[in-house]
């Protein structure tokens, strides 16, 4: 598949999939289940936007979703009291995988999740989004199911930007649009296409997911982006226009964080493919300039990006989850 064929041929709507009990039928024919993950760390004001909506809609008069769940990173605020509320499974992080050494952040998470969660298909959402609806899951988990050669399904969006005062109906994606797109179009030019390669909200299945590594904290997404395209293929990859997503808009500051831990996965892959050559370890220590008291200043903060190995080779893992035999083509 061209990529431009591909971009026609694999970018949905969210509405096309909007028969639900067509997409139930579609997961009872193929014998598959589904596990929606959300990734927690001190959400328990955003989540009652987004749980009660998956068990009433996707469950209840639905059974579309077969589990709800959430991935906890020990938040200290009641995160935990709150989904179990609202009937998610609760698990913590830090409780998986404890032979690995050490590391931290969402896309730590996402990879141990896969540990506990039990569904053939694995959908992650962002925890913060304010306008929730079903659309999120049925939308990123019916292409999968409608065509058996699509294992990774990536959510796009508008994002109306929040910061003070000003409000714009678009602009969010700042990290995207400055440093993920010009990277992708400089090494992995394939992905372009994909309008939202950074989106917190996307589905595979488990045997692509478990096949490819996944890179701690901020490059979790453009190294699942990176290793499935190569892995798979473009044609094993698509993309659903989820319409528009609400959610807190961060500071420049973190943001930098961010683009800082995206380069280094990066980074770390072309040095894998011979394309770059690292002569030194990156560094990890970010500063940043603050200006404070009418003085300027440096704030350090450590930003670590981890590869953690395919959970198929990891024993602990397989003994949970065998090797399914079903394969997706490329």
């Amino acid at each position: 598949m061209r990529p431009d064929d591909w971009f026609k041929r694999r970018t949905y709507h969210y509405s096309d999939f909007s028969d639900v009990e067509g997409l139930v039928r579609l997961k009872e024919e193929q014998g598959l289940t589904i596990s929606v993950c959300l990734p927690t760390r001190n959400e328990a004001d955003t989540i009652p936007n987004i749980l009660p909506v998956i068990r009433r809609s996707l469950m209840k008069r639905h059974r579309l979703v077969d589990q709800l769940a959430i991935i906890d990173s020990r938040s200290t605020d009641n995160t935990a009291e709150v989904a179990a509320e609202h009937g998610a499974e609760v698990f913590y992080d830090d409780e998986y995988l404890a032979g690995q050494p050490p590391a931290y952040g969402k896309g730590e998470a996402l990879w141990k999740s896969l540990v506990p969660l039990t569904g053939d298909i694995v959908v992650w959402v962002d925890s913060d989004i304010k306008n929730f609806s079903p659309h999120f899951i049925y939308g990123l988990v019916g292409p999968i199911l409608a065509n058996r050669k699509i294992g990774y399904v990536k959510g796009y969006y508008r994002r109306p930007l929040y910061l003070g005062e000003m409000q714009r109906e678009t602009g969010g994606g700042r990290v995207t649009e400055i440093c993920a797109r010009p990277l992708i179009n400089m090494f992995y030019p394939d992905l372009a296409r994909l309008i939202q390669p950074l989106s917190g909200e996307y589905a595979g299945r488990r045997r692509v997911l478990e096949s490819v590594p996944f890179f701690t904290g901020y490059g979790v997404e453009i190294g699942l982006d990176i290793d499935i395209y190569r892995k798979y293929g473009l044609a094993a990859m698509a993309q659903t226009d989820l319409k528009r997503r609400v959610h807190h808009n961060q500071g420049t500051k973190a943001l930098g964080q961010m683009a800082f831990g995206i380069m280094q996965a990066v980074f770390k892959r072309l040095h894998d493919e011979g394309r770059l050559e690292l002569k030194d370890e990156p560094g990890t220590d970010y500063r940043s300039i603050i200006y404070r008291h009418e003085q300027y200043g440096l704030e350090s903060h450590e930003v670590r990006v981890v590869e953690r190995p395919p959970l198929s080779t990891i024993e602990e893992y397989r003994r949970l989850h065998p090797v399914r035999r079903r394969t997706t083509s490329r």
